[in-house]
């Protein structure tokens, strides 16, 4: 630690004051965040609107300017701060009681540097290792966190650490507009070449109404249980007592494992099985099939790259005529995934059933426009892909360099701005 540079415990009153629980009387609405409707440090979606009388237990913590909140739970990065910036979403916002929350002096502390610090891997390790297990999941008492010593430099050095992470931080922000931005494109694109096709084939072309909504006249509507096109398996779940099944060499595809795509293909899977799991209690798809979430959730949609086993909460749809291309079917699929969503029956959990699937009906042109819709949606995901890893390569950038400038690797002072 550099001689310059003071350390103060989150317990000093000259500095800090961690808040307690309990809010201000207000009239109206007031929209609750729960840890869950922070990402980072970004409200991603907040909880819902709530009343001063009718709110959840949790939801007493009060927002104050200058005030920096991070989850207690342990291994768990979410924080926001109140600043001069967004001052107006003070009297927003009720927090929930899963975050703490640091009142700093600001005569000596920027707020938004120990906001910068609590999102570092140097806060955020010493917040794991202090972590109690008395709740049912780890996390941090006010006196813990009293005790933690937080590196404060003079209050100019402070500033220009937020300016350096703001600026890489902007950059990232950037990159998640543009990523969302043709997201939404896709999505508009999904919608009119599914009804007017191709453009290349639209010149002179009319729509016909069919179960499916106006789709080209001379495209055919045919179900996804036409055997003579399809093919549709199911999937299991070896006996998890028995050792010799898990652990293999074949991916075992599970809902899960859907949900966290951003691409087209499957790559790979949490969990594999073995040739003798395959064969007590699931299903091998082969290379270049569909998988379909079919339960818990509905409608998330992949294409395999190579074989690979699936699920009970899954079903696969396999080509049978070589006139079906499976990435066109995959785009169809995608683009009606609330649908598909709408489809599932059941109390306890909703399930896309068999027979709901097999009278699916999709739209089919001739194999030119099919693929010539694919490309151009390929092309789409492909430019998302690009956005998105210039997205993680920032995000890594802020990190490293958040974490090198806490550790002291970086003098801040030999910066130029």
């Amino acid at each position: 630690m550099k001689n310059n540079w003071l350390t103060k415990k989150l317990g000093d009153k000259g500095y800090f004051e961690i808040l307690g629980s309990g809010i201000d009387k207000f009239e109206g609405e007031k929209e609750y965040l729960s840890t869950s409707s922070i990402e980072g440090n970004q409200i991603t979606a907040p909880e819902g609107q709530i009343t001063y009388k009718e709110r959840p237990s949790r939801a007493n913590m009060q927002p104050r300017l200058n005030s920096v909140w991070f989850a207690r739970m342990m291994n768990t990065i979410k924080v926001y701060s109140f600043t001069e910036v967004n001052k107006e979403e003070v009297d927003k916002y009720i927090l929930s009681t899963g975050f703490a929350g640091i009142l700093c002096n600001s005569e000596k502390v920027d707020s938004r540097y120990i906001e910068k610090i609590f999102l570092s891997k140097w806060f955020n390790d010493l917040k794991d290792s202090l972590a109690s297990d008395k709740a049912i999941q780890k996390s941090l008492n006010n006196d813990d966190i009293e005790n933690i010593q937080i590196p404060i430099p003079p209050l100019p050095i402070q500033q220009k650490i937020v300016k350096i992470l703001d600026t890489i931080q902007s950059a990232v922000e950037v990159q998640r507009k543009i990523t969302e931005k043709t997201k939404e494109l896709k999505k508009s694109l999904m919608a009119e070449l599914f009804k007017y096709g191709a453009p290349s084939f639209r010149k002179g072309r009319k729509l016909k109404k069919t179960e499916i909504g106006e789709i080209p006249e001379n495209w055919e509507a045919v179900r996804l249980g036409d055997k003579n096109l399809f093919e549709i398996k199911l999937g299991g779940t070896p006996k998890t007592s028995v050792s010799d099944y898990w652990d293999g060499e074949i991916p075992w595809i599970t809902p899960n494992d859907l949900s966290e795509l951003t691409t087209p293909y499957i790559e790979d899977t949490q969990r594999k099985i073995s040739t003798s799991g395959l064969k007590a209690g699931s299903t091998l798809l082969p290379e270049n099939s569909i998988i379909l979430s079919t339960r818990a959730p509905i409608g998330y949609v992949a294409l395999l790259r190579r074989p690979m086993a699936f699920n009970q909460g899954c079903k696969g749809i396999v080509m049978k005529d070589k006139s079906v291309i499976s990435l066109f079917l995959y785009y169809f699929l995608l683009s009606k995934a609330k649908l598909l969503q709408e489809l599932g029956t059941g109390s306890t959990f909703k399930e896309l059933a068999t027979s709901d699937l097999e009278n699916f009906k999709i739209p089919l042109p001739s194999f030119p426009e099919q693929h010539e819709v694919a490309e151009i949606l390929q092309t789409i995901d492909q430019k998302i892909e690009i956005e998105q890893k210039k997205k993680a390569l920032y995000e890594e950038l802020f990190r490293t360099m958040l974490n090198k400038i806490m550790s002291q690797e970086i003098d801040v002072e030999k910066i130029e701005l």
